[in-house]
């Protein structure tokens, strides 16, 4: 079978519009972009999906991870505003949102955004004093994302988190502020001691104040019932009441009695106990009282009280 020219060119073109088509299609990964250029000049962006170019026209110019990414920032020293030296790293988080931007604005983007992160940890770090900078690593970590995320904003790219690792102080440093972490908690120790003591005291120094003035005020209302008692015998005394004055002298005789009884040196008491001395004194005293109040009746003479008999031991006689 004979092929005419005609036949062979015509398969041949039909292959390469083939070829030409699938060099048109790129097919873009999720998570990244693409940018195009024609004759070497920016014209649009590829998303993720099917994407057309004009082949041999226009080209991939750069492939773009769109997700975010870490990036290692290396430990470095950096000299704090008392002169104190610090070993630092850290990490920082970012992502891509404009992918022209980060193409074309910049180049090698990790680098430019480490060194941009680096130079200000030592710009942030170097204005704080070194119990500044251990105690507030939060507010290091929000003024150097602040800082960072402002500078690269310009290159189409979000700097989501800037995070200090480690801050290691000398040897001879850290042990300078064990001691001195110690002699501060040792003074905390004393003065949470003295305080208790003070309080204690103010208490104690309450309950006494507060006793006393129940005290005082338990003799006082006491002092009142004897000398509201005192006047009711004054009174009927005075109105001729002879049992009046037998009960008051009588009271008083009992309880005489009963503090001689009780006393701790006391060891052998001879006193009249009997019922008929008591009631003789009392009778002698209530003679004496009615003589007192009726001078002019014409009764007996008071007696004297009899004289209590004396009791002695067999030893004695």
């Amino acid at each position: 079978m004979n092929f005419t020219g005609f036949d062979i060119v015509i398969p041949a073109l039909v292959i390469l519009v083939l070829l030409i088509l699938f060099m048109g299609i790129k097919t873009v990964g999720q998570g990244y972009n693409y940018t195009v250029e024609r004759f070497g000049r920016y014209t649009k962006t590829l998303t993720p999906g099917l994407n057309l170019i004009i082949p041999f026209i226009d080209r991939i110019g750069a492939k773009l991870n769109m997700m975010e990414q870490v990036l290692d920032v290396p430990t470095q020293e950096v000299i704090t505003r008392d002169n104190a030296i610090v070993a630092v790293d850290g990490v920082a988080f970012y992502q891509v949102l404009n992918a022209a931007q980060a193409a074309y604005q910049v180049s090698n983007l990790q680098n430019a955004i480490l060194n941009l992160t680096m130079t200000n940890i030592r710009s942030v770090m170097g204005s704080m004093d070194l119990d500044e900078l251990l105690s507030n690593r939060d507010a290091i970590n929000e003024r150097l994302l602040r800082i960072v995320d402002e500078a690269a904003h310009v290159w189409g790219i979000k700097v989501t988190r800037v995070e200090i690792k480690d801050i290691n102080p000398p040897a001879n440093l850290v042990e300078s502020m064990a001691r001195q972490m110690m002699a501060e908690r040792n003074k905390r120790a004393q003065i949470l001691e003295a305080e208790g003591l003070k309080q204690a005291q103010v208490l104690e120094a309450e309950g006494r104040k507060e006793a006393a003035f129940r005290d005082a005020e338990a003799r006082e209302r006491a002092a009142e019932a004897e000398a509201r008692a005192t006047q009711v015998v004054s009174e009927a005394i005075a109105q001729g009441d002879l049992q009046a004055i037998n009960y008051f002298v009588a009271q008083k005789y009992t309880e005489a009695l009963a503090k001689i009884a009780s006393a701790g040196n006391s060891k052998v008491v001879l006193m009249p106990l009997e019922a008929s001395s008591l009631i003789g004194t009392l009778g002698g005293i209530g003679a004496i009282a009615r003589e007192a109040f009726n001078p002019d009746g014409g009764g007996p003479a008071p007696r004297s009280p009899s004289r209590p008999p004396v009791t002695r031991t067999p030893e004695q006689n």
